[in-house]
C-alpha cells in the first residue's frame, strides 16, 4: 500500500504487467519520463500504482514504434487532439526516411542486375526569392539518418510557431552547410518561414533570410532520394560553373510541400544554390 492507501506494486511486478523492462523503468524514473509513486527512503525500493500502467503502456507501446525519448516527452503530456498532430507529424517522417531507405535500395539493385540506368534530365532555372523571416533549427547528421533529422527538426520548429500563434505554409528548406555523406556528420539548418511576432525559445533561432538570387531545379518526390538526387545538385553545379556565378550561400533544398501529401510524380523539391553575378 501506497502512504494514502492505494494499492502499489513492486517494480518488478510493474514491469510484468505494463511491458516494460526493469532497465527501462530506471531509465525513465531518471529521465523523469515515469517516475515511481513512491520510494522507499530507507531501500530505495521504487513503487508504482495501476494509475501509472496507461502511461506505461504508452511508452512502451511508442517505444516499440521506435520513437525516441526526447519525441515521446514532449507528446505525452499534451492534449489528445494535439498529441495526435504530434504522433502523425513523427510517424509521416518516419515514413519518408523509410521510402529514401527503399528506393536507394532499389536503384542500387536495378543498377546491379541490368546496368546503369539513364541519367535524369534537369533544366536549371534562376529566380529571385524575396527577404523572408525563418525560424531555423541547427543539427548535425550524416546520410543514412538525414531523412529523420530533418522531419524532427522541421517539426520541433512548426510545434514552437504553433505555439506563439505564428503563421506558415508548407514550405520549408533545408541549408546544407558542410557536406552530408554516409559516414560523416555535418551540420544541416532546417529553415521554416513564418510570419507574425515570435520569440527565440530552446535552440530555436530567428533570422531574416535575404533576398537572394537562387539556380535550381525541381526534383519529384521519387527521386529525392540518395544517390539520384546527387543528379540534381551536378545539374546545378554545372550551370553555375558554366554560367561564371559566384556562389552567395551554401546550397538548400527548398521544399514545396510535404512528402505525405505528394504523389510520386508531383514536384516536391527545389535543389538551389545561391548566387552572385
Amino acid at each position: 500500500m501506497t502512504s494514502r492507501g492505494i494499492e502499489s506494486m513492486t517494480i518488478g511486478e510493474f514491469g510484468r504487467r505494463s511491458g516494460l523492462s526493469i532497465k527501462a523503468l530506471r531509465l525513465y524514473d531518471v529521465s523523469g519520463l515515469l517516475p515511481p509513486a513512491e520510494v522507499d527512503a530507507a531501500s530505495n525500493y521504487r513503487r508504482y500504482t495501476p494509475a501509472q500502467l496507461e502511461r506505461a503502456g504508452r511508452i512502451s507501446l511508442l517505444r516499440r514504434l521506435g520513437m525516441p525519448l526526447a519525441v515521446i516527452t514532449e507528446m505525452l503530456d499534451l492534449p489528445d487532439a494535439q498529441a495526435v498532430r504530434h504522433l502523425d507529424r513523427w510517424w509521416a517522417t518516419e515514413e519518408a526516411a523509410a521510402a529514401a531507405r527503399r528506393e536507394s535500395y532499389t536503384w542500387l539493385r536495378t543498377r546491379l542486375a541490368h546496368g546503369d540506368e539513364p541519367e535524369r534530365r534537369y533544366e536549371v532555372h534562376t529566380m529571385l526569392r524575396p527577404a523572408r523571416k525563418v525560424a531555423t533549427i541547427r543539427a548535425e547528421t550524416d546520410q543514412q539518418s538525414l531523412v529523420t533529422v530533418l522531419g524532427a527538426a522541421e517539426w520541433e520548429v512548426r510545434r514552437h510557431l504553433e505555439e506563439q500563434g505564428a503563421t506558415t505554409t508548407a514550405e520549408h528548406w533545408a541549408i546544407y552547410h558542410n557536406t552530408v555523406t554516409p559516414d560523416s556528420e555535418a551540420v544541416v539548418e532546417v529553415c521554416v518561414p513564418y510570419s507574425g511576432r515570435v520569440e527565440p525559445v530552446d535552440r530555436l533561432t530567428l533570422r531574416m533570410e535575404p533576398e537572394r538570387l537562387v539556380a535550381y531545379t525541381t526534383v519529384i518526390r521519387d527521386d529525392c532520394f540518395y544517390p539520384r538526387i546527387t543528379q540534381a545538385y551536378e545539374a546545378v553545379w554545372e550551370h553555375v560553373t558554366a554560367g561564371g556565378f559566384l556562389l552567395a550561400a551554401p546550397p538548400r533544398e527548398i521544399y514545396l510541400d510535404w512528402w505525405a501529401r505528394l504523389r510520386g510524380t508531383d514536384p516536391f523539391v527545389h535543389v538551389a544554390q545561391p548566387i552572385e553575378g
